[in-house]
């Protein structure tokens, strides 16, 4: 192999293209396939719809909390080999949750699977930068990103139907399945890296990489930018289910986990908006798909359900737009370490997606569907003013 890197329309980078893409798909189709579920879980373990949102809640956090543990085991054992591994324990604690016989033993089981599938998004962006030639790493990793992004619309369709009609359980292991081939996929077509070299860094070094980063004024916002505006993304659709399950609209749960499929709009913004930065300027494109975002939302308070899938639609489109922007800005702008820079983008990202994911429940419970969006414009807002008062123009 040349010293540059695998090299397209060869064998051994198709190979990691196609396990990359499966690897996303078994990441994100796990964590979070309960989402359509919601309503069917709340009802089941008698809890709350707050509550229930904790089996998003839990695994993200894990999730937000393992992404900088596992980027360092990485470097150490090979980003490969402890990829892997994560997502065969994700798989195990998977199976653990369905197999809990309290829903709080469940929710120690989402933690812990979250806490394992933090291994990809932490490190799969590093294993193909070292193994790729450089002129064809921004293909290898839309792929990745293709990947994470079917696997987490994957999980929604195949859990909420299945659920449905046989219950949550047998909803969540129908993904696990799938998950399961997905990663022996993986095993069979990811290639050897061949460009890794072990690296061990001392806490007090990792530590001050960290710290380097957060003491930039301008990725502070970058990472608040991933913490509310995600944060805001996910209570919008942890809760869209019970929205439309209640009256006026009533519909069943295999119906409503069509509105999913809002997803492809942020398939096809995401690029889209890479190329606008590109012309136009990061800051621009990201306050535009803020407020694209902002627009959606609302769009959703009209009472009609052709207006709510129009809003979800839109909506989803800004996000990822914005989204795509801020985690590429979050390495342009880092100051010690462009890996930890994306790490920490990723901690507040999805403990965004965690703790708003929860507290969406808490103002749809107060004042219904107006509550929730209450909740996601104030968090957008503030975001698209932060964005706007400190990043600089490019």
């Amino acid at each position: 192999m040349s010293s540059e890197g695998l090299q397209p329309r060869t064998r051994p980078y198709r190979r990691l293209l196609v396990a990359l893409f499966f690897i996303g798909v078994a990441t994100f189709a796990q964590l979070y396939s309960p989402q359509g579920l919601l309503p069917v879980i709340a009802s089941d373990q008698g809890v709350s719809a707050d509550q229930a949102a904790l089996m998003v809640s839990m695994a993200t956090l894990g999730l937000a909390l393992g992404v900088i543990p596992w980027s360092y085991l990485g470097d150490a054992y090979g980003r490969k080999k402890a990829m892997l591994w994560a997502v065969i324990l994700a798989c195990l604690f998977a199976a653990l949750t369905i197999l809990m016989p309290t829903f709080p033993l469940a929710l120690m089981m989402r933690f812990f699977e979250g806490l394992m599938l933090g291994g990809v998004p932490a490190l799969a962006v590093a294993y193909l930068s070292e193994e790729v030639s450089p002129r064809a790493a921004a293909v290898a990793a839309g792929t990745y990103i293709s990947g994470t992004t079917v696997g987490g619309l994957t999980g929604r369709i195949i859990a909420a139907p299945v659920g449905d009609q046989l219950g949550w359980k047998p909803g969540l292991l129908a993904v696990t399945g799938l998950a399961v081939v997905c990663v022996l996929i993986f095993v069979l077509t990811a290639p050897r890296a061949r460009n890794f070299t072990p690296g061990r860094s001392t806490f007090r070094y990792a530590a001050g990489q960290l710290v380097g980063n957060l003491r930039s004024s301008g990725l502070r916002v970058i990472y608040l930018q991933g913490f509310l505006t995600m944060g805001g993304f996910v209570a919008m659709y942890n809760f869209m289910t019970f929205h439309l399950a209640d009256p006026p609209f009533g519909l069943p749960l295999g119906l409503i986990s069509l509105i999913f499929l809002a997803y492809v709009a942020g398939t096809l913004s995401a690029p889209r908006a890479g190329v606008l930065a590109a012309r136009l300027g990061r800051k621009q494109v990201l306050i535009g798909g803020n407020l694209v975002m902002l627009c959606g939302v609302v769009l959703t308070l009209v009472p009609h359900l052709w207006a709510i899938i129009l809003g979800m639609v839109v909506m989803t489109g800004g996000f990822f737009a914005s989204h795509a922007v801020a985690s590429g800005w979050s390495g342009a702008l880092a100051v010690a370490g462009r890996a930890q820079s994306a790490s920490l983008y990723n901690v507040g990202y999805y403990g965004g997606s965690s703790l708003f994911g929860y507290l969406g429940g808490t103002f749809f419970a107060a004042s219904g569907w107006l509550g929730t969006v209450g909740m996601v414009v104030g968090l957008t807002v503030v975001a698209t003013v932060l964005v706007s008062a400190v990043l600089p123009r490019e």
